[in-house]
């Protein structure tokens, strides 16, 4: 039953996308423990997608400039971590909420991802991905610069380049960009996918959704889109 509502959902999206071009874009932070525990869901739905439809992320920032430890907001983040866990099976090492010298800012790691997403567009959300397990399953430095250029090598970005430009006062200006559009298309939860037709934008899901969930409420909005109701 869930294949054929997946196959009803590839053929409407790939017929209405033909009409008219759309765009998916994803409101995010890779700090933000639901956004991991969304990502093999949001994998499965890019692969159902018609190659019509552009895929683009804009980093949120779920808190950027922090200046609280991991010690501090250790109990808290705990409890999401572990539901995060039991919903969506993506593993976890608490041992970084130990760390008292760790300050728990998601500004680096968004500025990471769109650096990439400058660089490598189309690796964006792959990269976005490595900073996830880097953190919650590997328990990296997210406030290190090396941590970000050791990951982008893997994705062949020379090491020097993607090092300078991070550090640049053109990319710390670039990712408060994405902040301010997410708070002038009132986007303040994470993770969260809007689809944009034209120049309107349709909430398409806030907070963690299953794959097939979400290809749903993607087809019936497309589907609204193609035929308005007086």
């Amino acid at each position: 039953m869930r294949s054929l509502l997946i196959l009803i959902c590839l053929f409407t999206l790939h017929s209405l996308m033909a009409q008219d071009k759309s765009k998916l874009i994803y409101f995010a932070d890779p700090m933000c423990s639901w956004c991991y525990g969304f990502s093999p869901e949001l994998t499965k739905v890019k692969e159902q997608l018609s190659d019509d439809m552009e895929f683009t992320m804009v980093m949120g920032g779920l808190r950027p400039y922090n200046t609280e430890t991991m010690t501090q907001l250790g109990e808290f983040l705990k409890g999401h971590w572990s539901e995060v866990n039991s919903r969506s099976g993506q593993p976890f090492s608490y041992d970084i909420l130990q760390d008292e010298s760790f300050v728990y800012d998601t500004e680096p790691a968004c500025r990471a991802v769109a650096l990439m997403r400058k660089i490598k567009e189309e690796q964006a959300f792959d990269f976005f991905k490595a900073i996830q397990k880097a953190f919650y399953k590997e328990n990296k430095n997210t406030n290190l610069t090396d941590t970000y250029v050791d990951l982008a090598g893997e994705f062949g970005v020379d090491p020097n380049t993607f090092r300078t430009a991070f550090e640049s006062d053109e990319m710390k200006a670039l990712i408060k960009e994405d902040f301010n559009l997410s708070g002038q298309l009132g986007v303040s939860g994470f993770p969260t996918l809007v689809l944009q037709h034209g120049e309107k934008y349709y909430l398409i899901s806030n907070g963690y959704m299953k794959a097939e969930q979400v290809l749903g409420r993607i087809n019936q909005t497309l589907q609204n889109i193609a035929s308005p109701q007086d």
